[in-house]
């Protein structure tokens, strides 16, 4: 619902501009068309939202981590807390990418941070002390592709593909501005 009373500053505010089309009013205005490049990218960001809310729960609820009866419950915990946060994020991501409201870079931003949290921290968790990829018991060759561990070869992929949606994403630079004014 719209403020019927006037702001201060609505005596010094610009007029909105007129939309494209030459009639109506801006509020009336339909977002502006999504073209083929950027369906593309929000696409790409939903398989990675999609992933990163699904994958967590098909790697972690087995015997290796959450079954695992030599892990504490603390250890369980924390691994909820994890899928959790991979699910919550990949709804953030499916949100923000498809949003039409709002303004576009800011969603863009939103969509690029959310899908990316998840992939980054995972990358980070083998810099702690004592952190490994596997517990022993687990550490066969079938986890490793091209001799790097498969958590690593997929955080790669799905950085890759953020940094792709974002590319196909990013709004056109407005009429009449440079291309690298953004």
């Amino acid at each position: 619902m719209r403020n019927s009373f006037p702001s201060a500053s609505a005596s010094v505010s610009a007029p909105a501009p007129a939309p494209a089309s030459g009639g109506g009013s801006a509020r009336s205005a339909a977002p502006p068309a999504v073209g083929p490049r950027a369906v593309a990218g929000k696409v790409m960001f939903s398989l990675v939202a999609l992933f990163t809310a699904v994958s967590p729960y098909v790697a972690d609820w087995n015997h290796t981590h959450v079954l695992n009866p030599l892990w504490p419950a603390h250890a369980r915990f924390h691994n909820g807390q994890t899928m959790a946060m991979g699910t919550l994020l990949g709804l953030a991501t499916l949100y923000f990418a498809w949003r039409r409201r709002g303004d576009a870079g800011s969603n863009l931003r939103a969509a690029i941070t959310f899908a990316g949290l998840y992939w980054v921290s995972q990358a980070a968790a083998i810099l702690y002390p004592g952190a490994a990829y596997f517990d022993p018991q687990f550490d066969t060759p079938d986890m490793y592709i091209a001799g790097l561990p498969v958590q690593a070869v997929i955080e790669i992929v799905a950085l890759a593909l953020i940094a792709g949606a974002a590319f196909l994403s990013r709004p056109a630079p407005a009429s009449g501005s440079p291309a690298g004014s953004n």
